[in-house]
């Protein structure tokens, strides 16, 4: 059985940490293929006062301390892994854990940099020639993203990576589904997503602006961050949304609002996890323009998309509930047959067989 050992953020909690259910989707899937999963997460930010899952039976999880001590010694159980990930965005000592497991990785050991925000990532490696993760991608065996189509490829080719392949968000439909609208969560528009520098400006344009411009409407703002933010009256903030109620609050929507942050809309062909999370639970989709959306879902028909706050606003105006049901339906349909983690586990399948074979041969 092939061993990995993931060295991610969190997988047990979805707290300031939007990458849960992506690790949770990818690996369970991974998991449902014969890999022998551990995970490894830092007990930093308040996570584990916060989470959203037990441990799986499907990975285990190690949960080290936010020390560097305690970082060492869990880098040093890469040795005993076939395939060794280090993600983006772990939260403590970035530079130093992906140093650390590289270095403990043994010879013949599939070594990759997992990103799960690369637009971000790619930006902070142009503004400093000298960062540790630039100097360390030609040593690694692959790069994998959860987005970014070719304009990411080549960004990380040209930065010396031997290759670079995005493997997408998707659909866990045991996770996501449809159920039951509950009245705590009705409304007309929801949108989720933690404040964040580079999302405050767009959520201002594309969230709070329709808000105020369609007073009879009714909003509802989930996520972390957002106290004290000066709000329109009919926006009702909830504050961290568990997982456990991201069904709930995408059915209960007459429609669900995705604002990709700042450079997720510059780069493009990256859609949000929430994306295909609200498409499972059979939501209206309203999103704001990226490149590449009708990779995933058909505008028009399966997703309704918006230039600029004012289209939201006429949206919220314009859609009456039948034809949003009508549009949940169709994203819900093309979601489960061609965007689920069962899909997305097939390509990373494919990928660690093939370059662990050559990884084993250099070796």
């Amino acid at each position: 059985m092939t061993k990995i050992a993931f060295y991610g953020s969190s997988l047990l909690s979805a707290y300031w940490n939007g990458a849960a259910t992506y690790y949770r989707g990818i690996l369970r899937a991974l998991a449902a293929r014969g890999y022998d999963i551990t995970f490894y997460e830092p007990d930093v930010h308040d996570r584990q006062k916060n989470r959203d899952i037990d441990p799986p039976d499907w990975a285990r999880v190690v949960v080290y301390d936010g020390t560097v001590p305690a970082l060492r010694a869990a880098a040093a159980n890469a040795s005993d892994a076939d395939i060794v990930v280090k993600t983006s965005g772990v939260g403590f000592q970035d530079d130093l854990l992906l140093a650390e497991v590289m270095a403990a990785a043994r010879p013949g050991a599939l070594r990759i940099f997992w990103d799960v925000d690369a637009p971000a990532t790619l930006a902070e490696l142009h503004a400093s020639p000298d960062h540790p993760l630039r100097a360390a991608l030609p040593e690694l065996d692959l790069v994998l993203t959860y987005g970014g189509g070719d304009p990411v490829i080549a960004a990380y080719r040209a930065l010396g990576a031997r290759d670079c392949v995005p493997v997408y968000n998707a659909l866990d439909p045991d996770t996501h589904h449809p159920v039951p609208p509950e009245a705590r969560l009705t409304c007309d528009m929801a949108f989720l997503g933690n404040r964040l520098p580079d999302r405050d400006a767009r959520v201002a344009a594309w969230f709070f602006a329709p808000a105020a411009a369609c007073p009879e409407a009714r909003f509802v703002l989930g996520g972390s961050g957002w106290e004290g933010h000066p709000m329109p009256e009919n926006v009702r903030a909830l504050g961290h949304v568990p997982t456990r109620d991201h069904n709930a609050l995408n059915a209960s929507a007459r429609m669900v609002l995705n604002i990709a942050r700042d450079s997720m809309a510059e780069t493009g062909f990256s859609p949000a996890t929430r994306v295909f999370e609200a498409a499972g639970a059979g939501a209206c989709i309203v999103t704001d323009a990226w490149e590449g959306v009708e990779l995933f879902l058909k505008p028009g028909k399966e997703i309704l998309v918006a230039r600029d706050g004012q289209d939201v606003a006429d949206l919220v105006r314009d859609t009456p509930p039948k034809d949003a049901a009508r549009i949940g339906r169709r994203a819900l349909m093309r979601v489960l047959r061609e965007h689920t983690y069962t899909d997305r586990a097939e390509l990373a399948d494919e990928l660690f067989r093939a370059r662990l074979k050559a990884a084993r041969a250099i070796a």
